[in-house]
């Protein structure tokens, strides 16, 4: 059995996860992996568990909140094309 690097929790069905760092993380779930790896959004502080947007190094959860948070900047390119119809 191996203990969750989140929780503590000494479980026979934990998981390891190798990042491209080099670092080795051991997890008990699913959860306590995206609450130790996943970026939060520089906007709304949520976890980042989709695909999210990086713009100039900087996460957001989504386009708009790239867009709000970075004004004119960068973020004001971000276009969410998710479920969007052709024109």
């Amino acid at each position: 059995m191996a203990v969750c690097d989140t929780c503590g929790n000494d479980y026979w069905l934990s998981f390891e996860i190798h990042t491209v760092g080099g670092f080795t993380h051991t997890f008990d779930s699913f959860e306590c992996a995206v609450q130790r790896l996943a970026p939060i959004c520089e906007h709304c502080s949520c976890r980042v568990i989709g695909h999210g947007v990086e713009v100039a190094g900087r996460f957001f959860c989504s386009g708009h909140c790239a867009r709000t948070a970075d004004g004119e900047g960068d973020g004001a390119q971000i276009r969410v094309a998710v479920g969007a119809r052709p024109a």
